[in-house]
């Protein structure tokens, strides 16, 4: 890289900082959308979210459309919800067919400077959520479309990743599914989607402490329907920047490890020098669990009392995704922090001898503060989604029905009670679903 080409880049690179900073919306509007979440006002969330898109921007979109849609679910606007849904389902078919581009700008600006993906779980809550919507609709037909998505979905994250002890297929989704087709007829493959439910159950319990719950239900006596009851519980884990300084020698070696050629001769021969540096700072996303009351709860219908088990533990899949990757992560931001730094020596020098110290040190301050500006952790994730999902499925007489919903505490005592007025139809499943996020 020639003097004038460094000297040239300078204030383009101080644009790119800037614009680097806007990773999605702050971590106080989020706190903001939780509170009121967790006062069940998901029409002014909405609101909210409407008055802040300007704060997820153009590369954000998807987590625009995801946050909102699942607030408009909590609210009851399934219809709403579901198009926002099938424009995110869209966009993402879209990232994930076309060439990767932005890879080289994300190695060397930041793990954020592409559009947002959306993680493999996110995908399949799409696909839940969007089924659900349909429920709720009536439109059964378009439920098992998305049931035939998210299963197409997940059999080929399961082919890609097979034998991986990640994230590779989703037990809800594939439970949901089961009881989907069940309902439509279609037993063949309600038989393939449970079985794959419980294979995917078995890791679950390992992984993320969700043991199967019971997938037996005794059949419905004549005059009888079934009525399925969600729980979404808390608000889904949200991500943290956390910064670590690396030594020199060990960032030089990682750097020296590159196999993908990214680095230049030039840039190699600063390296082995080590020009003025004892370590470099780099940042790591991280996973921060807000703490929520309710640790469970018990519908009531009549004398029939049944507790919700817990089917997905969206908190512990999130973490543990994160976790698995984290390596991955830390190894290519330690080598672009190390090759913004040098860059940025390379630059000063070359200024210096073209134009003088003065302007050297100049030069030197700006490319350093670009380079550790834009050295952000990617910290953009789902906000609205639960932190987990609970189920309980109740067999009661058709007709009209007062759910009465109590939301526990870890001791197992009611924090909150919630009536609900709901009809069954003799010999069909009826679903509703709750939330609560305090």
């Amino acid at each position: 890289m020639g003097g004038r080409t460094a000297t040239r880049l300078l204030p383009a690179a101080l644009l790119l900082a800037v614009a680097a900073g806007c990773a999605g919306p702050s971590t106080a509007y989020k706190r903001d959308l939780h509170q009121q979440l967790a006062a069940g006002r998901y029409e002014e969330a909405a609101a909210r979210i409407d008055a802040l898109e300007h704060e997820y921007g153009e590369r954000n979109q998807v987590l625009f459309w995801l946050d909102k849609a699942a607030v408009l679910h909590d609210a009851g606007k399934y219809a709403e919800s579901d198009a926002l849904l099938d424009r995110a389902e869209l966009r993402l078919d879209a990232l994930y067919t076309q060439s990767i581009s932005k890879a080289a700008a994300t190695f060397l600006w930041n793990d954020g400077a592409d559009d947002y993906r959306g993680e493999p779980f996110e995908r399949a809550l799409l696909h839940v959520l969007r089924a659900l919507n349909y429920v709720y609709l009536h439109q059964q037909d378009d439920a098992l479309v998305e049931a035939r998505k998210v299963s197409a979905f997940l059999t080929g994250l399961n082919d890609k990743l097979a034998g991986k002890q990640v994230y590779r297929d989703d037990a809800f989704a594939q439970y949901l599914s089961a009881l989907l087709y069940e309902e439509a007829g279609r037993q063949d493959d309600a038989r393939i989607s449970r079985d794959r439910a419980l294979k995917a159950y078995e890791w679950y319990a390992t992984d993320y402490r969700t043991p199967a719950p019971s997938f037996a239900a005794e059949p419905l006596a004549p005059g009888q329907g079934e009525l399925v009851l969600l729980h979404y519980n808390g608000i889904a884990p949200r991500k943290t920047s956390q910064s670590v300084q690396v030594a020199w020698n060990d960032a030089v070696a990682v750097v020296g490890a590159d196999e993908e050629g990214r680095t230049n001769q030039q840039v190699n021969n600063a390296l082995r020098a080590g020009i003025m540096a004892d370590a470099i700072t780099v940042a790591f996303p991280a996973y921060v669990q807000d703490p929520y009351q309710v640790r469970g709860s018990r519908a009531r219908a009549g004398r029939l009392a049944v507790e919700t088990q817990l089917v997905e533990d969206i908190s512990a899949i999130a973490r543990k995704a994160l976790a698995d990757r984290i390596a991955a992560i830390r190894v290519r931001a330690i080598a672009r922090a190390t090759i913004k730094f040098v860059l940025a020596k390379v630059a000063e020098k070359q200024v210096e001898e073209r134009a003088g110290k003065g302007f050297g040190m100049l030069a030197g301050v700006l490319a350093r503060s670009v380079a550790a500006g834009s050295e952000v952790a990617d910290t953009r994730a789902w906000t609205t989604a639960p932190a987990e999902i609970r189920m309980a499925r109740l067999p009661l007489p058709a007709g009209h029905h007062q759910l009465v919903v109590e939301y526990l505490s870890q001791a197992g005592a009611p924090l909150k009670v919630e009536t609900l007025e709901v009809d069954v139809v003799e010999g069909k499943r009826s679903w509703v679903h709750v939330r609560s996020a305090f």
